[in-house]
């Protein structure tokens, strides 16, 4: 996938993606990149704590590091959420353009849509 100017152009394949989708992934994308910037804060401070042995910076560590394992949880939920609008987006989409996938041996399957 490219991004230009914060937008996705295409998938390299060829498939269309709606824009809700899109929006989403930009949405998710910067709210994980805000993450991961805040992430590389926490670390340096607790290397910084760390590296000092202050008792009060090694106790503020225990803190700091909590916050980065909640941040953790938030980045992989918004992947798993990435992945799951992903996936829907491109079975809905083989389904508007064919109805059904061709198996090998030359008969067709109806794809079925998960809820939830």
């Amino acid at each position: 996938m490219e991004m230009e100017g914060g937008i996705f152009t295409g998938l390299g394949n060829g498939s269309q993606v709606d824009g809700k989708v899109l929006q989403t992934f930009q949405t998710n994308f910067v709210q994980v990149q805000d993450i991961l910037d805040q992430n590389r804060l926490l670390i340096n401070e607790i290397n910084q704590n760390h590296e000092s042995k202050i008792p009060d910076n090694l106790s503020r560590n225990v803190g700091l590091i909590r916050e980065l394992n909640n941040n953790i949880r938030r980045v992989v939920d918004l992947y798993a959420d990435l992945s799951s609008s992903f996936t829907k987006s491109m079975e809905a989409s083989s389904e508007g353009e064919s109805g059904g996938t061709l198996k090998s041996d030359g008969k067709t399957s109806q794809k079925r849509v998960r809820s939830g």
